[in-house]
């Protein structure tokens, strides 16, 4: 098929350094002394859930979980907003690229993406797979992308809450976004629609999660939301990692990656801690809203965001998976950053806790990451990715429940937060404990079956928390220990307890006995 040239001038699949050189000379990219070039995506760093939608249509109208997460959208609206973003392009300067969405053929999208500006081409070249020139030939795609930052809607006129939007329509196979310059939009509504089509049309579970495998050929996977250390975790030089983010799990019993890339946070960012992802920071990476001084990037400065990132080929990590496919998980990672500093750091899960810890998908906000936060709050995410789940959260719990029984897979949740005390009064858990413990885990150094030797039940979580794991003092594995002062402790605790199940009560009515008793205590002050 010939690409999308609609516009005043087109440029079709440009390599990185071109794009690189547009983006230096016409759109304010400042390189770096590693190579990588650093943009500013302006008033949007992030996205913007509040501004996300799906088209309400036959295919969706029954299907779709309808709410203030999957928010309907007219497809008359839809349509008139189309028209008017590419006529709006037909003035511009574009730029076009063929792309595949999973690295399995029988389970892929083959994409065209249509970008307002080079840097969100060179992100999507960065993310999405890149397809052999043969493929490139006879070409024909599944879905495209329309990605606008420049056009600003009006909330009148076109039925979004403001001016900038993210729209999917399943009918047309379209993401349609404007308004906003944060490139994640451009994964995450790929994303999204992977995660309706896959299990609906292929039995596919699709997860918010990293994967890798060792040696022995044994995945591992880590679910977790931004700034749990999903990325981070599962980039480990001694396995090989499959994908950072975005995966699913077949009939077939194969994890594959959707992307052929990875979108790191780069907040604090060292080479002692996190060497992988400091290495992947050169040529052809893509830095978003970090301060450069004389070249060098500071990833100490948040002036302009919390939630500064970088994308890059996942061949910029030396030690990858190719293809980007594994066998069933031996062992799945719940990872939480709880600054309550409450939870285990450990613990080992039964079926059902793990059922009822997946529904919930907690982590919390922590003062300073949003206005009006000035202590911590319990953040629920439903599989952990709700925000990219067209679909009820127990249609994927049921299908992770299946797979888990059927896999016989060991399932763990891992505290990567606080401990010693909450946010502001203990500290964050250190990196080499936390790996010490996933390492153990990897290693079969934890048993996984409970015994009062190994493990002590958590009396509020119900949890089976370690007495000790190789590389970890016996005190860190148990956070009443580190606070020193029980009373704190578990009031803290229940507080957790508490919002726990009261974020699960919307979830009860679909939830089995069994699974709603794998969640924590109620205790009332």
């Amino acid at each position: 098929m010939k690409p999308y040239t609609n516009s005043k001038t087109s440029h079709h699949q440009l390599d990185a350094a071109e794009l690189i050189k547009i983006i230096e000379k016409e759109e304010g990219g400042q390189k770096t002394n590693t190579g990588s070039i650093a943009i500013n995506t302006g008033t949007f760093t992030g996205r913007s859930p509040q501004d996300r939608f799906i088209v309400e249509e036959d295919q969706t109208k029954d299907k779709v979980h309808w709410g203030q997460i999957n928010i309907p959208f007219s497809y008359e609206k839809y349509s008139r907003l189309k028209q008017d973003v590419l006529k709006y392009l037909e003035d511009k300067e574009i730029y076009t690229r063929f792309a595949n969405a999973g690295a399995l053929e029988k389970y892929q999208l083959k994409l065209e993406v249509i970008t307002e500006y080079a840097w969100s081409n060179l992100f999507a070249y960065n993310m999405f797979i890149r397809p052999k020139e043969e493929e490139l030939e006879n070409f024909k795609k599944d879905w495209t992308v329309i990605d606008a930052p420049g056009f600003k809607a009006n909330p009148e006129v076109h039925g979004t809450r403001q001016e900038n939007f993210a729209i999917l329509c399943f009918s047309e196979k379209t993401v349609l976004i404007g308004g906003t310059g944060y490139t994640g939009e451009i994964k995450k509504g790929i994303f999204s629609a992977l995660n309706f089509i896959l299990p609906t049309e292929h039995d596919v579970l699709p997860m918010h999660c990293s994967a890798n495998v060792g040696e022995d050929n044994d995945t591992a996977i880590f679910f977790g939301l931004s700034g749990t250390g999903k990325t981070t975790l599962s980039a480990d030089p001694s396995r090989k990692l499959i994908g950072d983010d975005e995966h699913g799990w077949t009939p077939e019993d194969k994890i594959f990656n959707f992307e052929g890339g990875c979108y790191a946070k780069v907040i604090n960012l060292k080479e002692e801690s996190e060497p992988d992802i400091y290495k992947a920071v050169r040529n052809g990476a893509l830095l978003e809203n970090v301060i450069i001084n004389d070249g060098e990037v500071d990833f100490k400065d948040t002036s302009i965001t919390q939630n500064t990132r970088v994308s890059y080929p996942i061949h910029h990590i030396n030690n990858i998976q190719l293809p980007s496919v594994g066998e069933y998980p031996k062992n799945i990672f719940f990872l939480t950053a709880d600054a309550f500093g409450v939870l285990p750091p450990v613990s080992k899960l039964t079926t059902y806790q793990a059922a009822y810890h997946f529904i919930s998908g907690y982590t919390s906000k922590i003062a300073g990451t949003e206005a009006g936060i000035d202590e911590p709050v319990p953040s629920f995410s439903a599989c952990f990715g709700a925000p990219f789940m067209p679909l009820h959260p127990t249609a994927y719990a049921e299908m992770l429940s299946e797979k888990i029984a059927t896999s016989g897979a060991n399932v763990w949740l891992i505290n990567t937060g606080w401990t010693g005390g909450a946010y502001g009064v203990g500290s964050r858990i250190k990196l080499e404990y936390t790996r010490a413990m996933v390492n153990a885990i990897l290693d079969g150094k934890l048993d996984k079956k409970y015994s009062y030797e190994k493990y002590h039940i958590h009396s509020v979580f119900g949890v089976a928390q370690p007495r000790s794991c190789p590389g970890v003092p016996d005190k860190v594995l148990s956070p009443r220990a580190t606070w020193n002062n029980d009373q704190a402790y578990y009031k803290a605790a229940f507080k957790l307890s508490n919002a726990f199940r009261k974020n699960f009560e919307k979830f009860e009515s679909y939830a089995s006995e069994e699974i709603r008793r794998g969640g924590p205590q109620r205790f009332d002050f």
